[in-house]
């Protein structure tokens, strides 16, 4: 058994969820001894895509024609795609059909979450899916690997002061408005949100709010994953305000690297994450203003080392494990 790993696109996905997933199935895969590889023309049985340009798809449907088994990756859905970049809510019935038609070659799905799961299915796509987390390298998200100090020194942060970050694109989706606006609220503390997108690419009202922000908030845009893992450790509160997710891998980041963290309470984290077990929820600006003091005052129970305990069920070895299995019953189809 060998599974090849399309790589077509991933360059320009590589510094979203898609292009951490994509290299945290390598690593799944080197770990779990499963034989892969990267190059299209070398002899493999399984073929697995992660992308949704013409590119994937086109090589999708070759390698179907010469009966090789086809595994998709269900990155996306018709509602993460909304409220993202300009037009994304025009056009997001059409990139419903359009990511149907791509999960249908397949000869499977996966998807990160149950939740997602339940979506792909309502679309009605009728081929198997799987739920499997896209995983955490939790060789790299090790807290005392961090250098909290060094992000500390590099972004000008005191001692006595605290810092609220974010991750993620500029886009509405995110939350990125209401991180913003509870910047404003709580003008004490530094907001930082890491990572970038072409502002041609954004709507203006989110291009209007960055514009407008306080002077509280700094964009130091896309980070490597080593300047990342030190802004975990070296801050003191983790927001995703995210309206929308598939997974959401950021956050299996942040609960690996021991930060307290705040999330909006959507759909897709009412079963696995309960409000004060694992992590804390809120629902608008008043509820994460208030539940952010508490943190931050220490007036609230510190609950990161059960994040933890959760987020190692989501490991990269496990998702390998799973992935064997998938392999072994795709290849009996």
């Amino acid at each position: 058994m060998k599974v090849l790993l399309y790589h077509g696109g991933i360059r320009i996905v590589n510094k979203s969820g898609i292009g951490v997933s994509y290299e945290h199935q390598k690593k799944a895969l080197f770990v779990n001894h499963i034989p892969f590889t990267l190059k299209f023309k070398n002899e493999y049985d399984i073929a697995q895509f992660n992308t949704i340009f013409p590119d994937s798809a086109i090589a999708a449907y070759i390698l179907k024609r010469k009966g090789k088994k086809i595994i998709y990756y269900g990155h996306s859905t018709m509602e993460d795609f909304k409220k993202s970049f300009r037009g994304s809510d025009f056009f997001a019935p059409l990139f419903k059909k359009w990511i149907k038609f791509c999960y249908g070659l397949g000869d499977v799905i996966i998807t990160p979450t149950n939740y997602s799961k339940k979506l792909l299915e309502s679309y009605g796509i009728e081929k198997p899916i799987y739920a499997i987390s896209n995983g955490i390298d939790l060789d790299f998200y090790k807290r005392e690997s961090g250098n909290g100090s060094r992000f500390r020194e590099k972004y000008d942060i005191k001692d006595n002061e605290k810092v609220i970050i974010s991750v993620g694109h500029y886009i509405e989706r995110k939350g990125i408005i209401d991180f913003l606006k509870l910047a404003g609220e709580m003008p004490e503390y530094k907001f930082i949100w890491f990572g970038h997108t072409n502002l041609r690419m954004i709507p203006t009202k989110i291009k209007e709010a960055i514009h407008n922000k306080t002077t509280n908030v700094f964009f130091p845009g896309y980070v490597s994953n080593e300047e990342l893992r030190d802004a975990y450790v070296g801050s003191d509160l983790f927001l995703f305000l995210t309206y929308e997710e598939t997974e959401g891998i950021v956050l299996l980041e942040a609960m690996a690297m021991k930060i307290p963290i705040i999330i909006r309470d959507i759909p897709i984290y009412q079963q696995e994450f309960i409000h004060g077990k694992s992590l804390y929820k809120g629902t608008n600006i008043v509820e994460f203003e208030n539940l952010a003091q508490n943190i931050l005052c220490s007036n609230i129970l510190n609950i990161t080392n059960n994040a933890y305990e959760l987020v190692k069920e989501k490991e990269i070895s496990n998702v390998g494990n799973k992935l064997k299995d998938i392999y072994k019953n795709v290849l009996l189809m």
